[in-house]
């Protein structure tokens, strides 16, 4: 059974998510870091708010992500009024739709990302990218995802020791390398360095991650 869970209730310009509560002040601080870089957020702002928010670097944006709803384990974040990004639980970002286009990542088959603690060798996978507007749908690639050694990694005003997994993905046309820094002890990724589609690049880096209540 799909389960939606509201997390805000705003988005940038006062949009309102359906079966949200109405805004308020923490509302509106939350959702006015859309739009700034990484210089322009600090600790202190990211801690005061109540929602999960990620750092987001992309062709023509770079922003604060906010997490608007979670339904079925697939989480929306917003940047703004410009996108949306959907990641899953484990912090692995999966596509978006914006600025005139729509990409979607998918693995088919069992996924490695679902425990990367258990990633010790190489793991080969498959992946398909669908983007529009050039309306390529299915297209299939051959992935391989190589534990590295650990990392110390900055977010905001603190290092994280994190372990580094590379994926090579090679399809028609295209080699490229996706880097990932996760938890070692949860496989939760930090920090991303992806493609969503062969020609579209991502960086996102947790903030402030999306913890789910216990019922």
């Amino acid at each position: 059974m799909t389960r939606a869970v509201c997390v805000g209730s705003a988005l940038a310009g006062l949009l309102l998510i359906s079966g949200c509560t109405s805004l308020s002040t923490s509302t509106l601080d939350a959702f006015r870091l859309i739009g700034k870089n990484q210089a322009g957020v600090n600790p202190s702002q990211v801690a005061a708010n109540r929602f999960p928010q990620a750092q987001l670097r992309a062709p023509g944006m770079d922003a604060v992500l906010v997490l608007g709803y979670v339904d079925d384990g697939r989480q929306t974040w917003y940047a703004g009024q410009h996108a949306v990004f959907w990641m899953d639980a484990k912090g692995l970002t999966s596509g978006m739709s914006g600025l005139g286009r729509r990409i979607e990542s998918r693995i088919a088959g069992p996924s490695p990302f679902d425990d990367l603690t258990a990633v010790r060798g190489a793991v080969e996978f498959k992946r398909t990218f669908d983007t529009i507007p050039n309306y390529q749908f299915g297209v299939e690639a051959n992935s391989t995802l190589n534990r590295r050694g650990e990392e110390s990694i900055r977010i905001l005003d603190r290092q994280v020791r994190l372990v580094r997994f590379d994926e090579r993905v090679r399809g028609p046309g295209f080699d490229f390398k996706n880097t990932y820094w996760a938890d070692a002890q949860s496989g939760f990724i930090w920090k991303s360095r992806l493609h969503l589609a062969p020609d579209y690049p991502v960086e996102v880096t947790q903030l402030k991650p999306y913890r789910p209540t216990k019922d």
